[in-house]
């Protein structure tokens, strides 16, 4: 075996094994333990963070940052990858902000001359553009590493106003528009809600004893249907802060909601308008001709954000039912009237 082959299985070797000791290696190997220690040094001065501890019961470990063994990219993959990673530039927050800048920038520094020649010319071709917000977004790190280790949050939150405390457990996070948001399962409300985390404005691990519930199935892709895989699980009511629904493995309770049926018509450009829109994707139904309408269940307690929606849209959309709805337009209507009158 050659020595650059055997320094690359090596590095895939240590990365491997949580723990390891010389003549484990080479034995493994077929080598000399004196190959292996220069073989380990070289890794060492190559950036593979490796930890030695002396005594009978000592050896080698790779540190938490574990190095991740060469990758061959064709020319392709290699530009792909890279504008992946420029577009998050615009995102002054991000749970791993530093890591993705080193990450692009060493990315960028071992790529060919004529690869980043290439990528230099449509730099300023291609974007991705994200609107600028000046909202601060802090505890995206601890928010996604609560929804990976399915851990209960406590958070200081803001909402029409008002601060509160809340418990949740967080499903995952995701950016719209420039903001990032949260989707978890609020302890208070009994069931999933979507949390602004700009309007976050503490964040800590739960010392309340509250028990996580079983989320590791749901997750950003099947949240909004949960509620409906669900219909066997108890109905609960709003609970006092830090009462938990429903402690029974694999079972997360949801509110009895009040429904309204919604029916929206849309011109064209208010389809495309809708289109624009993250949650419009389960109520926008499109025709041939490009117009269409919005039609489903919501909670009636969203009507407030569904008028102020539609007078957004002006003469693009003319809601048909609930009556409540158009009331409430009407209402909002003729507060602005008051304004400019």
């Amino acid at each position: 075996m050659s020595k650059s082959k055997r320094l690359l299985d090596l590095m895939m070797t240590v990365n491997r094994k949580r723990k390891f000791t010389v003549k484990e290696l080479a034995g493994e190997f077929g080598v000399s333990p004196r190959t292996i220690l220069r073989d380990l040094q070289e890794l060492g001065e190559l950036g593979v963070p490796l930890y030695s501890e002396v005594g009978p019961h000592g050896g080698y470990q790779v540190l938490n940052e574990r190095i991740l063994p060469p990758i061959a990219f064709t020319e392709e993959e290699a530009v792909a990858i890279f504008f992946a990673s420029h577009a998050l530039r615009h995102y002054n927050y991000l749970p791993f902000k530093e890591e993705s800048v080193a990450a692009l920038q060493k990315f960028y520094h071992y790529m060919s001359g004529d690869v980043r020649d290439r990528i230099d010319e449509m730099k300023h071709r291609i974007d991705f553009v994200t609107p600028a917000r000046q909202a601060e977004f802090p505890y995206l790190a601890i928010l996604l590493e609560a929804a990976t280790g399915q851990k209960v949050l406590q958070i200081d939150y803001e909402t029409k106003g008002k601060r509160m405390d809340r418990a949740i457990q967080p499903i995952g996070i995701y950016a719209s528009n420039g903001l990032w948001y949260c989707p978890a399962y609020c302890f208070l409300r009994g069931g999933i809600r979507v949390f602004r985390c700009d309007r976050m404005h503490a964040v800590k691990v739960d010392t309340a004893g509250l028990a996580p519930l079983d989320l590791r199935h749901v997750h950003l892709g099947n949240r909004e249907a949960y509620d409906h895989v669900q219909q066997g699980a108890e109905q609960e009511g709003q609970k006092e802060p830090g009462q938990v629904a429903d402690e029974r493995q694999g079972r997360v309770p949801t509110n009895d909601k009040e429904l309204s049926r919604l029916y929206i018509e849309l011109t064209k450009e208010g389809v495309q308008a809708c289109e624009a829109e993250l949650w419009s994707a389960s109520l926008l139904h499109i025709r041939e001709d490009g117009t269409g309408w919005l039609e489903g269940d919501v909670p009636r307690e969203d009507l407030p954000f569904f008028a102020r929606f539609v007078i957004g849209l002006c003469n693009e959309a003319e809601v048909q039912e609930p009556q409540e709805l158009a009331g409430r337009i009407r209402e909002l209507l003729a507060e602005m009237l008051v304004k400019y009158s």
